[in-house]
């Protein structure tokens, strides 16, 4: 128990029960696995968001609800994420893959009138689901313990987000982000029984932590954008926070003794508690900001700078309080279209996307913070009806990249997502006027 939060846990542990779930060892942790942003327009450049204004009337911003100026179609964009993770440690030359297909983005967006646009969506905020099993041996190899850790659950993310153009040049805009879902921790201790040769029928000594999710916060952005019509340059300013935690997150924690009375370990008989206690905290998901600029040509290419921060947040686990560090992210990105009135070329009407990032992780270890890299590049492949004024299509973007280190026998994780998702636009609801 006293050793859960040291590198031997992630580093034997994660690897001797190879079939775990987890997305990352490092899942383990706090609220489990978190996904920076689902969104396959925004991953495929690099992470960002806050200037990006769309040239395009089809694509809404959730992101930084203040950039959706040129939005003028209802939008409805479902995606699909497929991680790949390649993990390796130093301790014994161990090496893992894990792999996991997710829906990870919904979302519905239309005008309410020419200044006013209004978005609702759903993704996956951070996963938890693990099993892995690590085991104490005497000088001569005999069995002395084992510990099983065990971990489950999502943490959903609902949000409405509704944009306000004051001019031509600034917008403001605001989101309601509302949190929700369960996520559990069990760490089982076992002593080895030398007369019967297994762990089977002894007492087991369980470490449970449940946490109840229900939060709610706002995001407020804005943005700032000028065009040279000479020339048909744009440039632009963006700013977003996160604040306002209104609901308690409810952590139970239970230490207790008890028995299963079944293989499958299901049913728990003679359990004593020894230790139970809750506790409610607010601040789960901190304060966040965000400052991007960006410039491009209008309808032909976009390149954009950002700079991201969350404040460091702590959380309940096994009785204790983990902090984590403060985090920040440095993402570069844009996209480029060669020629879209060129209908005679296909791929002359495909919209390229490009970027790369680097996150100073929240997780510290060993003096060692868990930090994270990538490069990412994807496609808006245009349907055959599609134009400059509807553009719906095919999105398909690649994220590559690494996470963690070597050191200290921690693990590095080499992941490849492959994203999918359509995006399909039109002037729908609304009425049609006849001479």
């Amino acid at each position: 128990m006293k050793k859960i939060f040291v590198v031997s846990f992630i580093s034997v542990g994660y690897f001797l029960n190879a079939q775990s779930l987890s997305n990352s060892p490092y899942a383990t942790y706090g609220i489990g696995d978190v996904k920076y942003d689902n969104t396959i327009e925004t991953t495929s450049m690099g992470g960002i968001s806050t200037a990006f204004i769309s040239d395009f009337t089809s694509s809404f911003n959730f992101a930084n609800p203040a950039n959706n100026a040129n939005f003028e179609l209802t939008s409805i964009r479902l995606e699909a994420t497929n991680e790949n993770n390649y993990f390796k440690s130093n301790y014994n030359d161990m090496k893992s893959t894990k792999h996991s297909t997710y829906l990870s983005n919904i979302s519905l967006a239309f005008p309410l009138s020419p200044k006013v646009k209004m978005g609702i969506s759903y993704q996956p905020y951070s996963s938890k689901s693990y099993d892995i099993v690590t085991e104490q041996l005497a000088a001569d190899g005999t069995p002395m313990y084992k510990n099983n850790f065990k971990g489950s659950g999502t943490l959903n993310a609902a949000q409405v987000a509704v944009s306000y153009k004051i001019n031509q040049e600034l917008s403001v805009g605001a989101r309601a982000n509302l949190y929700f879902g369960d996520l559990n921790d069990l760490n089982e201790f076992r002593a080895y029984n030398p007369a019967t040769g297994s762990y089977a029928g002894e007492y087991v000594n369980g470490y449970q932590t449940k946490n109840r999710v229900r939060n709610f916060n706002f995001t407020l952005g804005t943005s700032y954008q000028t065009l040279n019509t000479r020339t048909d340059k744009k440039f632009t300013v963006g700013a977003t926070a996160t604040f306002g935690n209104t609901s308690n997150m409810t952590t139970e924690y239970v230490n207790s003794t008890y028995r299963y009375s079944d293989a499958q370990e299901t049913n728990k008989v003679y359990e004593t508690i020894i230790e139970q206690k809750e506790t409610k905290s607010k601040n789960l998901l901190p304060l966040q900001a965000s400052v991007g600029v960006g410039y491009g040509s209008e309808n032909h290419w976009f390149l954009s700078g950002q700079v991201d921060y969350k404040k460091g947040e702590d959380i309940s686990y096994f009785g204790k309080t983990f902090d984590f560090q403060d985090t920040y992210r440095v993402s570069a990105g844009g996209w480029y279209l060669p020629n879209y009135n060129n209908f005679r070329s296909y791929f002359s009407r495909v919209i390229y996307r490009y970027g790369a990032f680097y996150e100073r992780g929240n997780l510290k270890l060993e003096g060692t913070s868990i930090n994270k890299f990538g490069i990412s590049a994807g496609v808006m492949l245009p349907f055959k009806t599609s134009s400059i004024t509807r553009m719906s299509g095919l999105e398909i973007g690649l994220e590559v990249g690494k996470r963690g280190t070597l050191k200290n026998n921690l693990i590095n994780q080499n992941f490849v997502n492959l994203k999918i998702g359509f995006n399909f636009a039109d002037k729908w609801f609304r009425k049609t006027l006849y001479n």
